[in-house]
């Protein structure tokens, strides 16, 4: 939960509409007047002029009371104009999801009828073919299950029936929990499970547990001619039936569209979620689980966050002027419909429309941007205080997580704790550098070298030496405190030596580690292994975190013909591993057969990155001087064996990227046009001291990071390489690329100019399968 929480923060931090206000927390959020939300008529009336809508019912409550309650324009202009009115029935399309479905199943969950992490096939047996046994209940609510957005109408079909059994031959398109896709046909499958669980149709169910103790009496599927004068049509024709396809196929009663309601109705239901799940007859959800399905339950390395269900940030927002406060949550219908819940001021926005009728071309985007946008300027400032004591569930962690906040403690300290017990008695080789110190800034070398009951007799130091400062060949030196010699395994030989090793019955490995494929620090551990292999002695790994996380593994699995000194293994660009889970795969899968040993860490979550550990930041190698610069690498690093200039020699490596032949404003333009998640870029001109174009004016982009946890960096990587290849093709040397990005077919893929984002999903597989192994050597 500490990692869904901290992501919630960032979305506070860019979130709130006005600057925090130090002392709001002495006051509560202020009521909303009707004069402040005079403005919504004419954004309304603009869009009835234009043509967008034929009508709309809006109704906004705030602290308990209906403070806006209007009807605008008209619920059908034909066969004949007919007034809108506040108790018109509009087909609110896929609200269904959260306010008939998602309760449904939720208070299964309550009752101890199904878990969210129950796999469908649990209830649903013949579910689990053509790849769909993983597939959980969790997965199919935040919309992260891999299936398709809906079934195909073609060839045409009807009946329940038929959509089960097409729902049985869907095959997913990509693993669960890996990526988003807003599915229709997750929704059908909960449709269906709340009839398999509870024994009655979706329909009685609601009408039953939701809709009849809430008093939402107008609210219903497939509504009865007592209410069909009421009915504001959302087709072209003017029938009053579902406009959803699938749902019509399915008789007009499914889990992801069908319902009709009355925005009266959907206010009852908005002020239950507001009164902690508390309805006119009884408690319809509890206030926790009202918690956990309006707060991020998505997997926590994904984008976008979802809670159960709901939108959850801004997902209205069609520019930055239509933000949502922070804390809020809602969702969206195709027919023109819109439920808000801020439980921070306790207002509710209920926007009920039939754009579709009567030409189906009506778009009401832009008037739901302008009202939420009025409704939150219309609440003054919020401060951080207000919004924690309206919803304490975002401050996340309880009180034994908040003592574990930020208190790792890496291998060496562990060691240290332990008296060095499990080295007593050897005489130890120490592979290290400037990274290899204890949480108190100590180095290993000199608690080694001050130890009792062991004796350090030689150091190793890798790639950059000793003092992580050094390019280029490293020859061997002296340790001046330690009076050792220090062995360089970035010179003459980049593996230990039998000559190195003699006397010697231990190696210890304490660097820490980049995160990424290709990165050489791995590879030096690999070969120290195979060395302390050869010579049958024992090989410790005194393990640290990933800086840039244990939970995302992303990026093309490098091919087998292209091993070398930075790609030691058919690893992924971004591993997800610790350098103790690393050394425990290349033993057994590479065959080493060393005498391994992991000291392992304590207090670390694999969730958090480095800036979050507690320790001190100390950059694994000169070009990697922030975690920004970190999380950037594993994406920006995938070009710069092309004649690019990733930014080394000057103050920013791996946040800018240039030559002198990009035009800067057009590779800028070019590459936000992408809209890669995570990123933006701006045009920037700027001279290395070293490196790549050394002296030289180069013109291209800055890459601002602007949320890490959305950032896929290896998919930045190929987007990088694509724009300079499309830009640039006669100038950009694609091929000199391919040792770090790895594959073949990624690179033919970019020279054939695929798009993108059709590349990242083709290494999804591939990934999968590489998780599957991986888990075999996971520690935390």
């Amino acid at each position: 939960m500490k990692r869904l929480t901290w992501v919630l923060f960032t979305l506070i931090l860019f979130t709130l509409i006005e600057p925090l206000d130090t002392n709001a927390s002495a006051n509560p959020p202020p009521k909303i007047s009707q004069e402040k939300l005079a403005p919504i008529a004419e954004s309304v009336e603009r869009a009835i002029r234009g043509r967008q809508i034929p009508g709309a019912v809006i109704l906004i409550g705030n602290q308990g009371k209906v403070i806006y309650r209007r009807a605008f324009g008209h619920r059908a202009l034909e066969p004949k104009k007919v007034r809108m009115t506040l108790d018109t029935l509009f087909d609110v399309a896929s609200l269904t999801k959260v306010v008939a479905t998602t309760t449904a199943l939720l208070q299964l969950v309550e009752n101890g009828k199904v878990s969210l992490d129950d796999p469908v096939a649990k209830y649903w047996p013949e579910f689990k073919e053509n790849g769909k046994a993983e597939i959980t209940l969790q997965h199919l609510l935040t919309h992260y299950s891999g299936l398709r957005p809906d079934l195909d109408l073609n060839p045409s079909w009807s009946g329940c029936e038929t959509a089960l059994k097409k729902i049985e031959e869907e095959k997913p398109t990509s693993p669960p929990g890996t990526r988003f896709v807003y599915s229709d046909i997750n929704f059908e499958i909960l449709g269906e499970l709340v009839q398999r669980v509870s024994g009655e149709s979706l329909e009685a169910y609601c009408d039953r547990h939701i809709f009849k103790p809430l008093g939402m009496n107008d609210t219903c599927f497939k509504p009865s001619s007592v209410l069909f004068d009421r009915i504001a049509p959302s087709r072209k024709d003017g029938i009053k039936e579902v406009h959803d396809p699938t749902a019509y196929r399915m008789g007009g009663i499914a889990g992801h569209a069908g319902l009709f309601s009355t925005a009266e109705d959907l206010s009852i239901y908005a002020q239950m979620l507001l009164d902690g799940g508390r309805g006119k007859n009884g408690q319809i959800l509890s206030q926790a689980m009202i918690d956990k399905m309006t707060l991020p339950q998505s997997p926590p390395d994904k984008t976008p966050f979802r809670g159960l269900g709901w939108d959850i940030g801004p997902p209205f927002a069609s520019n930055r002027n239509a933000l949502l406060p922070a804390g809020s949550y809602g969702h969206k219908g195709f027919t023109g419909t819109m439920i808000w819940v801020d439980p921070v001021s306790r207002t509710y926005v209920i926007l009920l429309s039939n754009r579709l009728h009567p030409n189906g071309k009506g778009n009401v985007e832009a008037l739901r941007g302008e009202i939420i946008s009025l409704v939150s300027d219309s609440m003054g400032p919020v401060s951080m205080e207000q919004i924690l004591a309206m919803r304490p569930s975002l401050a996340g962690e309880s009180k034994d997580e908040k003592d574990q906040a930020g208190n790792l403690r890496a291998g060496i300290d562990v060691l240290v704790s332990e008296k060095f017990a499990p080295l007593a008695g050897l005489r130890v080789g120490l592979i290290t550098n400037h990274s290899g110190l204890d949480s108190a800034g100590r180095r290993t070398i000199d608690l080694l070298s001050k130890a009792p009951r062991l004796k350090l007799a030689a150091i190793f130091s890798p790639e950059h030496g000793l003092s992580g400062k050094e390019e280029g060949k490293i020859s061997p030196t002296i340790d001046p405190s330690a009076g050792l010699p220090v062995y360089s395994l970035y010179g003459d030989s980049k593996r230990p030596t039998e000559k190195m090793l003699r006397s010697l019955d231990a190696l210890v490995f304490d660097i820490q580690d980049a995160g990424a494929r290709f990165f050489t620090y791995i590879t030096t551990m690999a070969y120290a292994m195979e060395a302390a292999a050869r010579k049958g002695i024992a090989f410790y790994v005194l393990d640290r975190p990933n800086p840039i996380t244990g939970f995302r593994v992303q990026g093309p699995i490098m091919d087998e013909g292209l091993k070398s000194f930075t790609g030691y293994y058919a690893l992924p660009v971004r591993h997800g591993m610790t350098v103790g889970e690393l050394a425990g795969m290349f033993n057994v899968e590479n065959r080493i057969g060393a005498k391994l040993h992991v000291i392992k860490m304590e207090g670390y979550r694999p969730s958090d990155w480095y800036d979050e550990t507690g320790l001190l930041w100390v950059g694994p190698s000169p070009n990697l001087r922030t975690v920004t610069q970190a999380i950037l690498y594993p994406g920006v690093a995938m070009v710069e064996g092309a004649n690019v200039s990733v930014g080394r020699g000057t103050d920013s490596p791996f946040e800018l990227l240039g030559a002198p032949w990009i035009n800067a404003r057009e590779l800028a333009g070019y590459l936000d046009s992408r809209k890669i998640q995570g990123i933006r870029f701006m045009p920037v001109d700027f001279i290395p001291r070293s490196s790549c174009f050394k002296n030289r004016l180069c013109h291209g982009v800055q890459i601002v990071l602007v949320d890490r946890q959305a950032l896929d960096s290896p998919a930045l990587g190929v987007e990088i390489a694509s724009a300079l290849y499309r830009l640039y093709p006669r100038d950009f040397q694609l091929q000199k690329t391919l040792g770090l990005i790895g594959s073949h077919e990624v690179l033919q893929a970019i020279k054939d100019g695929q798009d993108p984002s059709t590349i990242v999903e083709k290494w999804q597989r591939p990934l999968e399968q590489f998780c599957k192994l991986r888990a075999k050597y996971l520690i935390y």
